[in-house]
């Protein structure tokens, strides 16, 4: 095997094993078996488990963003976008859902950077300025639009780990209802809550 080969091998090994057992869990020595090298070989690679930790998650990060980043660039009104935006997180967590696990388990100890909680705050930061410029154009105060991202973005990610392992319902019904409360309130809600942008099934 190549070096690079090697060090991609030994990231989906990782990548095993943290979504598994969490970071805490996993030992260098596991991830060496695993890969059938011997433990200088992670360290060569990785300088160790929080290097090789870091390397898989900034992939899923990247990964997770990018889905929803692709969503946020299509003006196509408020409720679309939060539609979109709710069903890229879901699709993720329905498409990897070891990378999913990895984000919303343990990270190392001092580490802020790379947490879910540090994901969840940039894509609030994202959604902060769509929900602004919204709320300008109805007539509400655009200054209230950081604490509804907030909440827009906790809902959905908690929701998502809770479908994780949950999955009593379909990802396109999780995501109705999601948009259903987040839009209509729960004053408002809809009986039959649906996405606009996609066909009733």
């Amino acid at each position: 095997m190549t070096g690079p080969e090697r060090r991609e091998q030994l990231i989906l090994v990782g990548r095993k094993l943290f979504a598994e057992k969490g970071f805490e869990a996993t030992t260098v020595e596991e991830i060496a078996s695993k890969g059938n090298v011997s433990k200088p070989v992670v360290y060569e690679h990785f300088g160790g488990k929080e290097g090789l930790y870091a390397v898989i998650v900034d992939r899923e990060i990247q990964a997770l963003l990018g889905g929803i980043n692709a969503t946020l660039d299509e003006g196509e009104g408020a409720r679309v976008l939060l539609e979109h935006a709710t069903l890229a997180l879901l699709d993720y967590i329905e498409s990897d859902p070891d990378g999913f696990r990895i984000l919303v388990r343990d990270s190392p100890p001092g580490q802020s950077t790379g947490s879910f909680a540090s994901v969840l705050g940039d894509v609030a930061s994202q959604v902060e300025h769509l929900l602004a410029a919204a709320f300008k154009q109805r007539g509400l105060d655009p200054k209230s639009a950081p604490i509804h991202a907030q909440m827009l973005v906790g809902m959905v990610a908690l929701t998502g780990q809770w479908w994780l392992e949950q999955r009593k319902f379909k990802k396109d019904q999780v995501a109705a209802h999601l948009v259903n409360l987040a839009w209509n309130g729960l004053s408002g809600l809809d009986r039959s809550p649906r996405l606009i942008s996609r066909p009733r099934r």
